[in-house]
């Protein structure tokens, strides 16, 4: 189907990811050439082309991708200590001082210290004053003051440590900042070394000139050009030296100079083109296609769902080799190529962010806490396939967040991706759980509602009795410790088996109660109906069943009692066949139609399904039913040849749910392309032995806010713990030996109210659980969850707090 751009993709939920299009009208195609844009178009067609043309930057596991800018890599900051800031100042303040004895005339040896270098007949008899007619004694007296200060500020600089204060304050920019910095400090220097606007504020220039004279004796030597070039490089060297050294320039400018010799790479391709305008096509030489598919963009007749699932074509075809077929597929149908079988190219309504190129769902943010690492600070927090692989096991009590933050989100990017041919998903849930519209789902079935359309098939269309036993059995009694469940699915093969052998079908709730019930009539009338050339066979099949001894003595009361939970008049047509509903309806009413539904099909189509549990009286029903689901879903997985879409399976209460038999099959999911989600209300939803295999099963935990001590406990022994480095500062008190010590420090007690100690401080690596039982049950904030991540690959990422309203 294709799009005339009357209906255009709406606003986007966020800065650039578009939101859920309109339906698009099809229009008839004539021509593969780009149409004219109206300017309406145009404008409504940016949100798409932004979100094609916006970087999905390779970052750590879970961390959204979508316009995500990785940080950069920063080395720990280090404060100055108290004791080096005092330490620069008393030196300063010390400077200051012997400065102004200096300028008083009360330096010691002072005037000793200039005659040593100069004649004294410049001088007045014991002073320092000139004699007026030596114009040498002036200038002397002013070199002497400015070498003073010079030596005084280099030696107060050297005991203050200043150059490692100023390599300290320059660190706090990164590289070319650093250099502009210490290039900026070296011009203010320089104009005021240098009088450029006939002003001397620090007379480093005059007091040179002065120099010159007094060791040539006169003044020829400073009006000469080299001289005065000589003293100005001197004097720009000892101010640019420092600042190169401080800045870093030597290794910057080796770098720059390393890039520009090296030029761009021989044979590099040229920058790629933007992703709206499908550069992977124009590569392989199909320009037409990628032609037509921009102009789709930019009409707005295309959105996110039609974006990714032409994507997803095209990989598919390219590696097949079928790039023709496409080409034409492409110029036929234009954006609607590749539509899914239910005709639907988006969703009614979105309540989460997406990203289909990305495959990612946006369920939060990263909390910027201590255990946070720099990776995952501030960054959204997404789940996808290479996640869901593993599956994920959520508990949280209502209200946490569990289901309206984590399973609705995951089960409208799993149905979103179902358009688009990557994903198959069956959400369950009770009928309240708001896990999205009728009219986003292409199945819906509801066990109990006589309404329903669909009728759940309980042997999911397999023909072999055995695995359909070894299904039901896990549905009917996989739950009773007691009861051993591969003996319960032989003892139902035993009467499965001969029903189908008998009436070409396996039997229906009623008729199979009747059979594990023993009632003499029904095994008669089924030995009655045995193939003749096989009825020796089949009836030792039934034999334990006809004398009632071992497995079907042990597990026939509790099947049949499972059994009676569906064999209500509520759940007729609910299971098996569908019929005519004539009850109560005239004979001009039109009939209903229940059409049977089996869980194999999602194996073969990306269907999207969803499951309502019965609810209100029907509770045990509810969990054997999702019982039920569950170990259909998993046999389905794991059984057939290779597939190119994920099946994924939400369970947003999945209580009653989990048996042994289905915690072993999930740990076999990895391998099959296939997951599931798993919610519980507490982890005592679930057997207390299989708390353990249970959380070890999935890869992807989170634990939410209201959870028990009791989970904590478990949740914090499956992720174990890390090595931590603490510090340890231990005060300890000074007792002093000498009489002079003990009085300074019962002066300095007196003083400062406190005794004098010292301090001990211990660097050790412990070992700690990442999260204990109690942050779990009592320190987790409100819209707040702990989550771990593990995908396919084997790539992990530590529990980390997440905001779910972030």
């Amino acid at each position: 189907m294709d799009g005339d751009g009357t209906q255009d993709v709406r606003g986007t939920r966020g800065p650039a990811v578009p939101g859920p299009a309109a339906p698009l009208k099809p229009v008839p195609r004539t021509s593969p050439a780009v149409p004219s844009q109206p300017q309406h178009e145009a404008q409504h067609s940016r949100p798409v082309a932004s979100w094609l043309d916006t970087p999905r930057a390779g970052t750590a596991l879970g961390v959204w991708r979508f316009g995500h800018v990785p940080p950069r890599p920063s080395s720990p900051r280090r404060k100055l200590a108290p004791a080096t800031v005092a330490g620069a100042v008393i030196p300063l303040v010390a400077g200051a001082f012997l400065w102004t004895l200096w300028l008083r005339g009360n330096f010691p040896y002072q005037g000793e210290l200039v005659r040593l270098f100069t004649p004294n007949e410049w001088w007045y008899r014991g002073s320092l004053w000139p004699k007026e007619e030596f114009w040498q004694g002036f200038a002397a007296r002013k070199v002497a003051d400015t070498l003073f200060s010079l030596l005084l500020m280099c030696a107060m600089g050297y005991l203050g440590a200043w150059p490692a204060l100023i390599r300290h304050w320059l660190g706090r920019w990164e590289q070319p900042a650093r250099a502009r910095v210490a290039a900026g400090g070296a011009l203010v220097a320089l104009l005021l070394v240098f009088p450029f606007f006939d002003s001397d504020p620090v007379p480093v220039y005059t007091t040179m000139i002065l120099l010159v004279a007094l060791i040539t004796d006169g003044w020829e030597a400073t009006d000469n050009p080299l001289v005065v070039l000589l003293l100005v490089a001197a004097i720009a060297l000892a101010v640019l030296w420092p600042a190169a050294r401080w800045g870093d320039w030597v290794p910057l400018l080796r770098r720059w100079s390393a890039a520009r010799k090296a030029g761009p790479r021989p044979g590099a391709e040229p920058v790629a083109a933007k992703p709206s305008q499908w550069p992977s096509l124009r590569t392989a030489g199909q320009t037409q296609a990628a032609d037509a598919l921009a102009a789709e963009v930019l009409g707005g007749r295309m959105n996110d769902v039609d974006c990714a699932r032409i994507q997803r074509s095209w990989e598919a075809l390219r590696r097949a080799g079928r790039l023709a077929s496409f080409t034409e597929t492409v110029l036929r149908h234009g954006g609607a190529a590749w539509t899914h079988p239910s005709g639907a190219r988006d969703l009614p309504r979105r309540t989460a962010t997406h990203d289909l190129l990305a495959g990612q769902v946006r369920i939060g943010r990263w909390a910027a806490a201590e255990r946070t690492p720099v990776s995952h600070q501030g960054a959204g927090a997404a789940l996808e396939p290479a996640t869901l692989g593993t599956s994920l096991l959520a508990v949280g009590p209502p209200g946490s967040g569990r289901t309206d933050r984590l399973m609705v989100p995951v089960a409208e990017s799993l149905t979103l991706q179902a358009l688009t041919g990557g994903c198959a998903v069956v959400a369950v849930g009770m009928a309240s759980a708001p896990l999205g519209e009728d009219t986003a789902y292409d199945v819906v079935v509801r066990p109990g509602d006589p309404a329903s359309l669909h009728s759940l098939d309980l042997y999911a269309e397999s023909t072999d009795p055995d695995e359909a036993a070894a299904v039901l059995a896990e549905g009917l009694v996989g739950d009773i410790e007691t009861i051993d469940t591969p003996r319960a699915a032989t003892a139902l093969a035993q009467l499965i088996g001969p029903y189908r052998a008998a009436y070409g079908s396996f039997p229906a709730v009623p008729a199979l109660r009747e059979l594990v019930e023993g009632r003499q009539e029904a095994l008669t009338a089924l030995l009655d109906r045995l193939p003749a050339h096989d009825a020796p066979a089949l009836r030792r099949e039934l034999e334990p069943w006809l004398r009632q001894t071992g497995a079907a003595a042990t597990a026939g009361p509790a099947i049949a009692d499972r059994l009676s939970l569906l064999d209500r008049p509520a759940f007729r047509d609910s299971f098996g066949e569908g019929t005519p509903d004539d009850d109560g309806a005239g004979q001009d009413a039109p009939a209903r139609t229940v059409r049977p539904f089996s869980l194999r099909a999602i194996a073969h189509h990306p269907l999207r399904v969803r499951i309502d549990l019965p609810e209100q009286g029907h509770e045990e029903a509810a969990h054997l039913l999702a019982r039920l689901v569950l170990a259909q879903f998993l046999a389905v997985a794991r059984a057939g040849g290779a597939r190119d879409h994920f099946l994924g399976l939400v369970l947003d209460d999945a209580s009653g749910a989990v048996t042994r038999g289905t915690v072993r099959a999930v740990q076999r999911l990895r391998s099959h392309n296939a997951g599931v989600v798993l919610g519980l209300r507490t982890l005592g939803d679930v057997p207390e032995s299989l708390h353990g295999p249970l959380l070890s099963a999935v890869g992807c935990r989170a634990a939410f806010c209201g959870v028990t001590t009791w989970d904590g406990r478990a949740f914090a022994q499956a992720w174990g713990t890390e090595w931590v480095e603490t510090t340890e500062v231990a005060q300890h008190t000074v007792f002093a030996d000498q009489p002079m010590t003990r009085a300074m420090h019962a002066l300095r007690k007196l003083v400062t109210g406190k005794a004098v100690t010292t301090e001990a401080v211990t660097v050790r690596q412990v070992e700690r659980e990442r999260w204990s039982a109690s942050e779990l049950a009592h320190g987790l904030p409100p819209g707040h969850a702990v989550l771990s991540l593990t995908d396919v690959k084997g790539e992990h990422a530590p529990p980390l707090l997440v905001d779910l309203q972030g």
